[in-house]
Order: C-alpha cells, then sequence, then structure tokens
C-alpha cells in the first residue's frame, strides 16, 4: 500500500493512541512511586492494576530493572525486594484488544543524572529526525552520537522494534548505534524507539533469573497445573509475555517448568550489562505520519 493510501484514521491507530495515553499515565504515577525502600512488588502490581482500571491491559509484566540489569527483570509472587540508592529502569507495556504502546523512563536514585539523562536525549533526537524515508541506520546513528557526546556507550544488542497486533516485538528493528544496512520508515509504521545507555562497554548477557515467560506453540500437556495453566496462557495472554506471579494455577513455577521443558513456553532471562555497570534507558512509541510521527507515549 502506498504511503499515500494508509489511513491513520482506522480502528488499529484508535486502538494504538488509546494504549498509549493510558500508558503514559501510568508510566508518570508509577514513576512518582518509586522510592528508597518501596517495594519492587508494590510498584509492579500498581502499575499494573492502574492499566487495568484505565481499560487497558498490560503487554507485558513490567520490567523494574535494577543499576546493571538492563531488561526482563519483574518481581517474583513473594519478592520482598526494596529500592535503594540505585539507578532504576521502569518499562512497562499496554495493550487494547492486542494493538500495543511501550514506554520506558529512568527513576534515578543513585546520584548519576548524566547517564540518566543520556538516552532521555538521544530519544529527543532520533524523534526529530523521524519522517516518512528515514533509514533506521540513520537514527541509530542519532542515538549513538548523543549518548557518545554524554561520555557514554549505548547498549548495541539491545534495540526498538516494531509493534504488531499481539506481538510485542517486530519488524523493524531501532538500532542505538550507526548501521550500514537498515529498513526505510513507511506512514503507518508503529515502533518503540528505545534508547538504552551505560557506563560500561556496551553489551549485555543473559543472567540465570527466570520470571518472564511467553507461549512459544500450541501443545498439549498431562500434568494438570501445566495443563491449568496453558489454558489461562492461550486465552488471557495468547503470544504476550506473562509472569509467573500473574499465573492463577497452584505450583505454578512447577507447571512453568513442565511447560518449557516441553518447548511450549519460553524464558526471558534477565538481561545484564557485561562489565556490571549502570544502564539507563528512555522509549516511546510513535506512529509514522506523512510529515513526521505522533508520540503515542506522550
Amino acid at each position: 500500500m502506498a504511503d499515500s493510501e494508509v489511513d491513520l484514521e482506522t480502528e488499529q491507530y484508535a486502538k494504538h493512541r488509546e494504549a498509549g495515553e493510558i500508558l503514559a499515565q501510568v508510566r508518570e504515577e508509577t514513576a512518582d512511586r518509586v522510592e528508597v525502600d518501596v517495594s519492587h512488588l508494590e510498584v509492579a502490581e500498581y502499575a499494573e492494576d492502574r492499566i487495568r482500571e484505565l481499560g487497558g491491559k498490560p503487554a507485558f509484566p513490567v520490567n523494574i530493572s535494577i543499576d546493571e540489569e538492563a531488561a526482563h527483570a519483574t518481581p517474583s509472587i513473594d519478592d520482598e525486594t526494596t529500592f535503594g540508592e540505585e539507578m532504576i529502569n521502569l518499562d512497562i507495556g499496554v495493550h487494547v484488544d492486542g494493538w500495543l504502546a511501550d514506554t520506558a523512563i529512568t527513576v534515578d536514585l543513585s546520584g548519576h543524572d548524566d547517564l540518566a539523562e543520556a538516552p532521555a536525549a538521544a530519544l529527543e533526537a532520533a524523534l526529530d529526525m523521524i519522517e516518512p524515508g528515514v533509514e533506521t541506520g540513520e537514527i541509530g546513528a542519532e542515538i549513538e552520537s548523543v549518548i557518545d557526546d554524554y561520555g557514554f556507550n549505548p547498549v548495541v544488542n539491545l534495540t526498538g522494534h516494531g509493534l504488531g497486533h499481539w506481538e510485542q516485538h517486530t519488524s523493524p528493528t531501532i538500532p542505538n548505534r550507526a548501521v550500514s544496512q537498515g529498513t526505510t520508515l513507511e506512514v503507518g509504521d508503529v515502533v518503540a524507539i528505545e534508547p538504552f545507555a551505560t557506563d560500561g562497554g556496551g553489551k549485555v548477557t543473559e543472567g540465570a533469573s527466570e520470571e518472564i515467560f511467553s507461549l512459544e506453540r500450541e501443545g498439549t500437556i498431562r500434568n494438570r497445573q501445566a495443563r491449568q495453566a496453558l489454558d489461562q496462557i492461550t486465552e488471557e495472554f495468547r503470544t504476550l509475555p506473562f509472569a509467573t506471579r500473574w499465573l492463577e494455577t497452584g505450583r505454578a513455577e512447577m507447571a512453568l517448568r513442565r511447560l518449557k521443558r516441553n518447548d511450549i513456553v519460553h524464558g526471558y532471562p534477565v538481561l545484564k550489562e557485561d562489565d556490571g555497570c549502570l544502564v539507563s534507558q528512555k522509549e516511546h512509541t510513535i506512529i509514522v505520519t506523512p510529515d513526521g510521527c505522533e508520540v503515542t507515549t506522550a
């Protein structure tokens, strides 16, 4: 479909916008609740409950990443962890009938103001250059340049991404560094731009902890608890990520182990900066328009 034929007033885009509006409000309310000695679980459950109160549903479990953690950290059902004088990244998603919005913010309680500011400045610079025809590699080069000007490194193996129907990560990929080959953005693309900055080397690797999962394939399983969990997953979450603590079956962790062993679900290990250094993050979801972009999560 030619750009001129893309109708940005269809129900699909209305639901993307509704998800973004809910998410912008929840992001600010949730960030205000992050203080020393407040529990991670309290903040995550507040955000997820508030999303539902406002008419949306969580697109994935609230990510609460601390210091060297970059993504995929969320509290367990009985988590008693509290915030300290740390760098905290909140990554939150909303969907309305499967149409998504995704946003993130750094709440810095560690005193590293410049590092917290770097991805926010990089995001603003990226948004300024979004228009039909821009190459994703050019966006990545701008993000890298801004973060470099702050004296830090982008996290090069994490990227922004497209948002599909019941799909959290689709094409195009939006790199956080310059790349020679990219994708050309078109009118109607719905994209999450997601700079990460670090005072380390700029790469993340998988840790051992997993609290977030998603459906890998349809399947059958004999164990009763695993079958109950699978029914909830397929009916409520579909292909979107979910938290262990969201499952209503008894012995949820054992049920998930069985489902994972049968390749029915896969886990998302917590991602950590290779050198154990701090990571900051800022993210907005945008719709590419004929003359630029519309930020749905502003």
